[in-house]
């Protein structure tokens, strides 16, 4: 089941989307229909639901998702000479995920552009977990109140996110939109399969990477790439990739928060350096978090 409309913000009409993406409207007179949700199955349908099952459906499955409340369908264009008829108005388009990460973006009001958004991804899932919670962690620790998206723990701020995984470009931004709703200055995604679905991230673009698990930071970033294509986040050369350094090792073992922590540790700071914390301040709250425990 996937969704957008607690978070929908922005006002999407179908003219906007034919304008933009090309996609054929029946009635042409519908452009005017304003869609306030979008729906990927029948059962996330609401009141003013665009729903994109994104697959050929016959009339019967038109009709149930107009009582649900549709004010639209998405439909193959390999549909438009069925004859299907319709009480409710027609959208014949095969979007890219590209495509379905803008509208869903858009219509959210761009929540990964509010956000400072790290990114941590590995060999290991379990290691990876491990990694978005400790930076989690740091991250408070540095007065950042954060959001965490990650299989069987994704939070925001404080509280937990009772989601279905691994999650696709709907759930994505709507989740993305309530860590923003709720304040947080950051979020953490873990790129794995157990937490996200390929292409989950279009219309997400990284600020911070961190990759653990090899030695050699070249093959690392051709390994970065590979996530990201897989999942669709977007990077550019205002991305920074970040490994973790015999510097930053030394750091997490200097802090004292067991050797079994070192490594998590160690990423955790390599990537706040690479967002821009001074060291000074990455060691004053260390030295601060080691006192208070």
């Amino acid at each position: 089941m996937s969704s957008l409309s607690e978070a929908a913000t922005h006002r999407t009409t179908l003219g906007m989307l034919a304008d933009r993406y090309g996609y054929e409207l029946s009635p042409k007179f519908s452009r005017a229909v304003t869609v306030t949700s979008l729906a990927s199955d029948i059962d996330s349908v609401t009141a003013g639901s665009l729903f994109m099952p994104g697959k050929r459906i016959d009339a019967a499955r038109v009709a149930a998702a107009s009582r649900k409340g549709a004010y639209a369908v998405m439909l193959p264009k390999s549909m438009r000479s069925s004859d299907l008829e319709a009480d409710i108005p027609l959208v014949y388009a095969d979007p890219t995920p590209r495509e379905i990460g803008q509208i869903a973006s858009n219509m959210t009001g761009n929540p990964a552009g509010t956000l400072a958004v790290f990114a941590i991804a590995g060999i290991n899932d379990d290691q990876i977990h491990a990694n978005v919670e400790m930076l989690s962690q740091f991250l408070h620790m540095l007065g950042n109140p954060v959001g965490t998206i990650c299989a069987g723990d994704s939070q925001s701020l404080d509280r937990f996110l009772d989601l279905r995984y691994p999650m696709d470009i709907l759930s994505m931004q709507r989740v993305l939109s309530v860590c923003a709703e709720d304040g947080a200055a950051a979020v953490i995604l873990a790129l794995d399969d157990n937490t996200l679905q390929p292409d989950a991230l279009q219309s997400v673009g990284a600020d911070v990477i961190g990759y653990d698990g090899v030695a050699n930071p070249m093959a690392g970033q051709d390994l970065v790439e590979q996530a990201c294509e897989r999942y669709g986040c977007g990077i550019d050369e205002g991305t920074h990739i970040a490994f973790r350094t015999d510097e930053t090792d030394q750091m997490a073992v200097q802090a004292d928060f067991g050797l079994d922590k070192v490594r998590s540790l160690s990423l955790a700071i390599a990537m706040v350096m690479a967002a821009g914390v001074k060291k000074a301040n990455i060691r004053s709250a260390l030295r601060v978090s080691r006192e208070l425990h």
